[in-house]
């Protein structure tokens, strides 16, 4: 049986939600991954079929949960399905979700920085980053997260502003019950994906390996 991701895509529009939902669902369909996309964030309502779910992937910057949304995204995590997304459409929705924020690892607070900066790789003994360049300049915002510090951080950039400088995580993972949850900063638009394919390729890596959390 293949390997199923659930895609749900909407909120803000200035992030390309429904090219950024096709993208990545391409990509993990060819990674060999039974995919459903969807407009709406409803079928998080349905605790029975979320559960057999492998990974969920939402692209929704902005916008808001229900309490039977939110009921039926942690519950399928908790239980063991993975959460991967990407830029503001994961760790930029649902802003004031304080639960979803903390199942999340972080959330976006700012961009005062746009343009060009260095990713530098931290972990490359991870299957996510195993083998790949150890740092690259990257060209789009920068995000300046909150980030929860149990997290374990994959890629960091440094941030400078207002005259200081500090280490800001880009890529972490991180557990939330039996799931596995991995999160990127990178991504503000579909097309990034095609101008950096190392990145696709990473996040691609990352989505497998929280769906793997269900059968671990």
């Amino acid at each position: 049986m293949k390997t199923s991701a659930l895609v749900l895509w909407g909120g803000w529009d200035g992030h390309t939600p429904g090219q950024t939902a096709g993208t990545l669902a391409d990509a993990l369909e060819r990674r060999g991954f039974a995919v459903r996309v969807e407009n709406s964030l409803t079928p998080l309502e349905d605790e029975r079929r979320m559960k057999g779910v492998d990974l969920v992937v939402p692209i929704w910057t902005m916008g808001s949960l229900s309490a039977p949304q939110w009921a039926g995204l942690n519950a399928a995590v908790i239980g063991g399905a993975g959460l991967a997304g990407v830029h503001g459409g994961m760790g930029d929705a649902f802003r004031g979700h304080v639960e979803y924020e903390w199942m999340v690892g972080g959330h976006f607070v700012g961009h005062p920085h746009v343009g060009e900066y260095v990713v530098k790789l931290t972990a490359g003994r991870s299957p996510i980053t195993r083998g790949m360049r150890p740092r690259f300049r990257y060209h789009s915002e920068q995000y300046y997260m909150l980030v929860d510090p149990a997290v374990r951080v994959l890629a960091e950039t440094r941030y400078r502003h207002q005259g200081r400088t500090c280490r800001m995580p880009v890529v972490w993972t991180k557990q939330w019950g039996r799931g596995r949850v991995f999160y990127s900063s990178l991504g503000h638009v579909a097309e990034e994906f095609r101008k950096y394919p190392d990145v696709l390729e990473m996040t691609v890596r990352g989505m497998a390996w929280a769906a793997r959390g269900r059968h671990s």
